[in-house]
């Protein structure tokens, strides 16, 4: 087994038994970890954190796994999910994976293949939060440009040439050996 990556983990089942195991096995094997025994308690309770992955019971007494899922998306919080399960129907299964998961577990299941799946989901939730800050940047400098450079940006964008942005927006083309900077 590899170390674990620097990242959270929440495991949320209404087992205790389960939520103590994978809770101890986990933070041994080095992994920040957060535990509630059911959906209400993660969304009262839990900060939202990078890189996380979220361990999740399919199914659970007043909110399910898979209600949390959407719940979440409906919040804007895209964390990672790994759902395991020791029973549930296939359309709870389908209804789980049009959410994406990254990863559908059995119980009892493979620690190597828990540990797999947290590994590949604080991997993806690094990389959305790359992408989250490098879109904010851009959306930053974005909003620093007027109006016109907004709308050569836009034609640049497209495709259009020096001369055919001058001649869209009735200006004066920029001289080859001068740099234009956004």
């Amino acid at each position: 087994m590899n170390p674990p990556t620097s990242g959270h983990v929440y495991v949320v089942d209404d087992n205790p038994d389960i939520r103590f195991y994978l809770t101890d096995l986990l933070r041994q094997m080095g992994y920040s970890i957060e535990s509630f025994e059911s959906a209400h308690a993660f969304l009262q309770q839990s900060f939202d954190l990078f890189p996380a992955v979220l361990v999740l019971d399919v199914r659970m007494p007043n909110m399910s796994g898979i209600e949390l899922q959407e719940k979440l998306r409906a919040l804007g919080r895209h964390t990672p999910i790994i759902f395991i399960s020791g029973e549930s129907q296939s359309e709870e299964i389908i209804r789980a994976m049009k959410g994406q998961p990254i990863e559908f577990l059995w119980k009892p299941f493979q620690i190597q293949a828990l540990i797999d799946a947290i590994e590949r989901g604080l991997a993806v939730d690094a990389l959305n939060r790359q992408v989250f800050i490098q879109k904010n940047e851009i959306r930053r400098k974005w909003l620093t440009l007027s109006s016109r450079e907004r709308d050569v940006c836009a034609l640049m964008l497209e495709g259009h040439t020096n001369k055919g942005i001058s001649e869209r927006l009735d200006i004066l083309p920029v001289a080859a050996d001068r740099k234009l900077t956004i």
